[in-house]
């Protein structure tokens, strides 16, 4: 029986022959690892960028979602459980698209951009490499939607074909990440600056889980550690919890927790934090940090006033807003 060794994560599975990694995607067939998902998503959807969520890059353009099966993170709280926590023969609706047929469905939807998302990308990463190559060469864009759980080495190769990221940095605490998601904390601040190092536009989100990972202080040092290490114009969204999966004994995020946690990140020199999953609310719309002048007016996943000047800057005081902008 030849053991293979996946060194695509943390978790650096040791896999048998026949069998699959924690991933439940990535297998050992004859001795050679494989990803069973590869060409083979289950979900595919036209979403809005605000949706990713990301306000900073191409803001209300449509991007070209998909996802396949599994995920090496086991999140409890998951909103997507159906999808990340089984592997690819679980999976009954599952579409055939290698990477030629992924970027002509795309381009036919008048998508200029991928977004490799809803489970965790990582897992499918050849595809996501392969597809990312002929998006460049086809003139698109690549986004990548994660929770930034994946070794150095294979992150930097993939970061020559990712133009930006929204990572989700989900808690300040590496117990809660051992008791939450099965995973541990370094890694993914490791991945943040690798991002930022490698040039790839990056946005950072935290969902607030009450009396879990909305602790103020602890939202005190990750927005300090951002600030220091990613940047003040780092976009921050904090994103409000709803019951889900094995986490339903918990309320919805109060509203003036996401709040309190806004002001917190702006007290320690942030520029730009989001509130989401309450539309209508202010912190879902961009100001200029300096003199106050509405930007990006949004609602939900809509633009519904927008004011930057063509080379990204504030009208009135012409301060630069830091983004990828039409």
């Amino acid at each position: 029986m030849r053991e293979v060794v996946c060194e695509l994560c943390p978790r650096k599975c040791v896999i048998p022959e026949g069998g699959a990694g924690d991933c439940r995607v990535r297998v050992n067939i004859g001795g050679k690892l494989l990803a069973s998902t590869y060409g083979r998503p289950s979900a595919m959807h036209i979403d809005p960028m605000e949706k990713k969520p990301l306000y900073h890059f191409h803001p209300g353009s449509p991007v070209f979602s998909i996802a396949t099966a599994g995920c090496n993170l086991h999140c409890l709280n998951c909103q997507n459980w159906q999808l990340s926590q089984s592997g690819g023969e679980e999976i009954e609706e599952i579409f055939n698209a290698d990477p030629v047929d992924l970027i002509a469905l795309a381009r036919d939807q008048g998508c200029e951009s991928i977004a490799y998302t809803y489970s965790d990308p990582v897992i499918f990463y050849e595809y996501v490499y392969d597809s990312s190559i002929l998006a460049h060469e086809a003139g698109m864009q690549n986004v990548f939607i994660t929770a930034g759980y994946i070794n150095t080495e294979p992150l930097r190769r993939l970061c020559k074909v990712i133009d930006a990221t929204n990572t989700d940095l989900k808690a300040f605490d590496d117990g809660f990440y051992r008791k939450t998601t099965g995973a541990t904390l370094q890694p993914v601040l490791d991945a943040l600056m690798t991002f930022r190092e490698e040039g790839v536009w990056l946005e950072v989100t935290n969902l607030l889980i009450p009396t879990l990972n909305d602790d103020l202080s602890m939202i005190r040092r990750m927005a300090k550690w951002i600030r220091s290490e990613l940047g003040e114009g780092t976009p921050l969204h904090f994103s409000r919890f709803h019951p889900m999966y094995r986490m339903r004994n918990l309320p919805p995020t109060p509203g003036e927790t996401l709040d309190r946690a806004r002001q917190e990140a702006m007290d320690a020199g942030l520029k730009y934090v989001y509130i989401g999953n309450i539309s209508g609310h202010k912190g879902n719309s961009t100001y200029c940090p300096v003199d106050g002048t509405l930007l990006i007016k949004r609602e939900g996943f809509m633009i519904s006033e927008y004011n930057l000047t063509s080379d990204g800057r504030c009208p009135t005081c012409n301060e630069p807003v830091p983004g990828v902008w039409q």
